[in-house]
């Protein structure tokens, strides 16, 4: 998978064509764990979920790709613009509502009816990026792309004890950070 990633950076199609069936199930599988973890209240399904966001990866075919851990790094990232822009346009359409206060453990992301707490949170995830880029590392892979603490520790070159730790605080940093966000006129 490692070598064709490299020659698909090169420009090889013929390497992005044969990368597909090597990666569609993993992404499947992502994309079902993120739709279960959310409780099925994202209006996508896992192929509209894993096919957009694979669309979106094509873009990135001038990436200097290393290996699959950092694929799977930059899947949770597109994963995460996808939903936010989704969450974007709904907002647009919605313009309003009031905000409530979250938990962050029990989320969960339907982009129909909590675009204002999608945005919130991804305006709140940028400021924890500002403070420390581990930490927003941690939550695009664990929450936005669903990926496990081992695939986090893979994407970020790091134990699945640092992933833990990473969790932890950047769950409470965007706690405050969201509140700080309510609290704004």
């Amino acid at each position: 998978m490692t070598r064709l990633l490299r020659a698909w950076s090169d420009g090889d199609d013929g390497a992005f064509d044969a990368l597909v069936p090597l990666v569609y199930d993993d992404l499947r599988r992502i994309a079902r764990q993120h739709l279960r973890r959310r409780g099925g209240a994202l209006t996508l399904d896992t192929t509209a979920l894993v096919h957009e966001a694979w669309l979106r990866l094509v873009d990135h075919d001038r990436v200097e790709w290393e290996d699959r851990g950092h694929f799977l790094a930059v899947y949770s990232v597109v994963t995460r613009n996808l939903l936010v822009d989704l969450a974007r346009r709904r907002a647009a359409n919605k313009r309003g509502g009031g905000r409530k206060r979250v938990d962050l453990d029990r989320i969960e992301l339907s982009v129909d009816e909590q675009a204002d707490l999608i945005l919130a949170l991804d305006s709140a995830l940028q400021r924890l990026g500002d403070f420390d880029p581990r930490l927003a590392r941690v939550v695009e892979c664990r929450f936005f792309a669903g990926l496990t603490e081992d695939e986090t520790a893979r994407a970020m070159d790091c134990t699945e004890r640092t992933v833990r730790r990473y969790w932890v605080k950047a769950r409470a940093l965007l706690q405050d950070l969201l509140e700080d966000e309510e609290s704004r006129p």
